[in-house]
């Protein structure tokens, strides 16, 4: 596995080791996905941009958490069974972390993120 970046090091550090272990994981997964997407902490969570949020995600009592809601209508069905409150997902923590369906949910969103970018019109300083 790649080096962890310090923000998400100190964001793992408040999880059981077994959290920590599907973290890293999921982060491992978003990398894989996006990249060349920037990584921060935002809304106290881990998160990647590129051209705007591709994805957040954090753990909770129960579950991990992906933000934003699913925009793709195939994806959204797919992943119908983790929706939560606002469609935000949520993955229990008992249970295996679909790890594909990320990954097509983070290159979606990425794609998504790009095609906008690329319909804006181009603004030249005067």
């Amino acid at each position: 596995m790649t080096d962890i970046p310090e923000h998400l090091a100190s964001y793992l550090a408040g999880f059981p080791a077994e959290v920590q272990r599907l973290l890293r994981a999921v982060h491992q997964t978003i990398r894989q996905a996006a990249p060349d997407a920037e990584e921060r902490l935002s809304y106290g969570m881990p998160a990647f941009f590129q051209h705007g949020a591709v994805a957040y995600f954090g753990a909770f009592k129960h579950h991990i958490g992906l933000y934003p809601p699913v925009a793709d209508a195939a994806l959204r069905e797919r992943a119908a069974a983790y929706c939560g409150p606002k469609g935000n997902l949520q993955f229990p923590l008992d249970q295996p972390i679909p790890h594909a369906l990320i990954a097509e949910i983070v290159r979606a969103r990425l794609h998504a993120n790009l095609a906008k970018r690329a319909t804006k019109p181009v603004t030249h300083p005067a």
